[in-house]
C-alpha cells in the first residue's frame, strides 16, 4: 500500500455555519460538501452529528464536525498552544499580506509574518480555537538539497540527545549563502 494524499482532515467545530462562512470569507475555501447524520456510521452509537468539508486545494479537504449533544470543545492542557496547528500553503506573498490585513481589520489577531527561512508565515487561530498558519515558500533548490542531505542524521541525533541538532543551523543563524558549495 501507498498512500496517494491525504483524503481529507476532519476536526471539530463548536458551529458548522459560521465555520464554513469564516472559512469562506477568509481563506476563500470553496463549501463543497455537507453530511449529517443521527447516528455515527462506523460505530453505530447515536449521536446526530453535522460534517461540512472545504475545498483546501489540490484535491485536499479541511472537514468540521458539529457535535452538539456532547461536552464543550477543550484542548490538550499539556500541549502548548503553537504545536498543534494547521499549515496551509498560499501562492504568493501578496496572498499572506492581503489575507492577513483581511484578519487584522476585523479583529483576529495575526503573528508574523515569521521568517523560517525556507518558507514565511502568519499565525491566527479559527472560530474554534484551531491555529492556522499559512505559508509561502522561500527555499531555493540548494536548500532543499542541504537539508534533504542531513534528515536522517538530524533525527538519529535527537532520537539520542533530546537536544537540538545544529546541521541545518543556517536556517536560523543567517548564515545561508546561496553561493556556497
Amino acid at each position: 500500500m501507498l498512500v496517494q494524499r491525504i483524503h481529507h482532515v476532519a476536526y471539530r467545530c463548536k458551529d458548522a455555519k459560521e465555520t464554513v462562512e469564516w472559512y469562506v470569507k477568509y481563506l476563500k475555501m470553496n463549501f463543497i460538501l455537507a453530511i449529517s447524520e443521527n447516528e455515527v456510521p462506523s460505530t453505530k452509537e447515536p449521536d446526530p452529528y453535522m460534517h461540512v468539508f472545504l475545498d483546501a486545494g489540490m484535491g485536499s479537504i479541511l472537514a468540521f464536525f458539529e457535535l452538539p449533544n456532547n461536552a464543550s470543545m477543550g484542548r490538550d492542557p499539556n500541549t502548548p498552544l503553537w504545536t498543534q496547528h494547521l499549515a496551509l500553503k498560499v501562492n504568493s506573498m501578496d496572498d499572506l499580506m492581503e489575507t492577513k490585513a483581511k484578519l487584522e481589520a476585523d479583529g483576529i489577531n495575526v503573528i508574523g509574518p515569521t521568517d523560517h527561512t525556507i518558507f514565511k508565515s502568519i499565525y491566527f487561530f479559527d472560530p474554534n480555537g484551531h491555529r492556522l498558519e499559512l505559508c509561502v515558500d522561500t527555499a531555493t533548490p540548494k536548500m532543499n538539497k542541504m537539508l534533504d542531505a542531513v534528515k536522517w542524521d538530524m533525527l538519529n541525533e535527537w532520537a539520542v540527545t533530546r537536544k537540538a541538532p545544529q546541521h541545518a543551523r543556517w536556517m536560523h543563524d543567517g548564515s545561508f549563502q546561496e553561493t556556497d558549495k
